[in-house]
């Protein structure tokens, strides 16, 4: 398998099109005609698409280069520049048969459901690349004749132009050949994918959960939907880079859907049937706890690797068997995750949340307006969190503090659940929150990393065990720090204008 990230800018050319010298367009850059091709693609999905509907491709194509490829494209989250950004995953494998390792990897889309063709699509492509001085490929514009096939017989044809980024390419660079291209004829930049266009209109419609907007009109059985919604959504978006363990960005995301949506579910316990509420809440427990193996080492990783940084020379050298058995931990860990999202227990998870998210278990409670209800569920969590603060003595113990840290973090996800319906101040409450949970969140990390630094000390020699010493000594400034914050972060937190509308 080969991983990589598409980025690239579509364009609509009419039949009398011809591709520019782009040589011009990139001020100088040469621009090299290369060899025309001929593609043949095979586009899978289940029976109602719900890979394309949430913008995953599976497709066996061939004509490239390299010879016949699998290839799974999935949305890169978050990407940021010029274009539509992709995960491109490429597969060998034999025609009409996935690779179960591409299978794996969409799972939690499919789950139980079939794939079978969808859309066969022929393409005359026309290429030419634009290189930097040093003839390394820049970008690669496509001309591409479309014919989709149906039964060998052409049913449509269409024409686009790609713009591809294959190296070190500018968003200037790209821009400049985007707008040569326009000048030449192209026009109406569209990031619809080809099989989009090969299906028609069934390809273009929502993906099967749908953002839930939340109003003052709003029943609390919306709210409910709309935290199962938003949570199945990021869960999903975030299952493929989960699996492939390239950004840990991906599982900490993962982690928040399902630890968000277990707290959500808890501050609507009264609007939910209560054994369905508990199944779902137990599942997630499960999840996050796999998710959060993995998350807590990325962190950890990152803090002390970190530190090592500004130790002298010769113990960053001594640190580097400290870091080598945290990453051990970490591939453990990733490797239990990998077992998890591969389970049937997380296929049904998904399956049930995805059914959820359109019609949840929900107890008659539910259909009051929302203005009505939600201010006394919000009011529980944070009433709980303020006994937390009172029970804290003038010079309170770590764990005393994470358990102040767990409540901050359920009323504030309440808060936040809540928000779309009660408005800014509720908004306020959860933006106040999350800075307090911020700092006790780092306070945190530094009881966990000296945790990990002492046990591991014990198991250490001579330099090693100076270093993890040292960088225990380095943890206690950190959290002596968080701990002179935390007051003022309350304190914040707990002003009466921002709970007024709880009453």
């Amino acid at each position: 398998m080969t991983v990589g990230i598409e980025r690239e800018v579509k364009l609509v050319a009419p039949p009398t099109f011809r591709l520019p010298d782009l040589t011009v367009a990139a001020n100088g850059s040469p621009a090299v005609v290369l060899p025309p091709q001929r593609l043949q693609a095979t586009y899978y999905d289940t029976v109602d698409l719900r890979l394309i509907r949430w913008g995953v491709t599976v497709r066996y194509r061939t004509g490239e280069e390299g010879g016949p490829v699998w290839t799974v494209k999935v949305p890169a989250v978050g990407a940021k520049g010029e274009g539509l950004s992709r995960r491109e995953l490429n597969f060998r494998g034999r025609p009409g048969a996935v690779p179960d390792e591409a299978m794996a990897l969409i799972r939690g889309f499919v789950r139980h459901a079939a794939i079978a063709p969808v859309a066969k699509l022929a393409t005359r492509r026309h290429r030419a690349q634009v290189r930097d001085g040093n003839g390394h490929p820049l970008l690669e514009v496509a001309d591409d004749v479309v014919s989709v096939l149906d039964n060998r017989q052409v049913a449509a044809r269409f024409r686009e132009v790609e713009v591809e980024v294959q190296g070190d390419a500018s968003d200037e660079l790209l821009r400049a050949v985007v707008d040569r291209l326009r000048e030449a004829g192209a026009s109406s930049a569209d990031s619809t994918p080809k099989v989009i266009w090969a299906l028609g209109p069934r390809a273009t419609g929502p993906p099967e959960v749908e953002p839930f907007a939340l109003g003052a009109e709003s029943s609390g059985a919306d709210t409910v939907r709309a935290a199962i919604s938003a949570a199945v959504t990021r869960l999903l978006q975030h299952d493929v880079g989960a699996r492939l363990g390239d950004d840990a960005e991906d599982v900490h995301q993962a982690r928040v859907a399902t630890r968000r949506l277990r707290s959500d579910l808890r501050t609507f316990r009264d609007l939910v049937q209560p054994e369905w509420g508990t199944f779902v809440r137990e599942e997630l427990r499960w999840l996050a706890g796999r998710l959060g193996a993995v998350r807590d080492t990325d962190v950890l990783l990152e803090r002390l690797s970190d530190q090592v940084t500004r130790l002298p020379e010769q113990d960053r050298r001594a640190a580097t068997g400290l870091l080598k058995r945290l990453n051990s931990d970490r591939e453990a860990a990733r490797e239990e995750l990998h077992v998890a999202l591969q389970s049937d227990r997380y296929v049904d998870l998904v399956e049930e949340l995805v059914h959820a998210a359109r019609m949840p278990k929900l107890l008659p409670e539910a259909d009051l307006p929302a203005t009505e209800i939600l201010p006394q569920l919000v009011r529980k969590p944070w009433k709980q969190l303020q006994a937390a603060v009172a029970a804290l003595g003038d010079d309170p113990e770590d764990d005393k503090l994470h358990e102040v840290r767990i409540r901050t973090k359920r009323a504030r996800y309440a808060a936040e659940a809540v928000s779309p319906v009660m408005g800014k101040p509720a908004k306020l409450l959860g933006g106040a929150l999350a800075s307090l949970q911020s700092v006790l969140g780092d306070l945190q990390d530094g009881t966990v990393a000296e945790e990990w630094l002492r046990s591991t000390a014990t198991r250490s020699r001579g330099a090693a065990a100076i270093v993890a010493g040292q960088l225990v000594a380095v943890q206690h400034a950190e959290m002596a720090l968080a701990r002179k914050r935390w007051k003022a972060a309350w304190k914040a937190a707990s002003r009466k204008s921002l709970r007024s509308w709880m009453t």
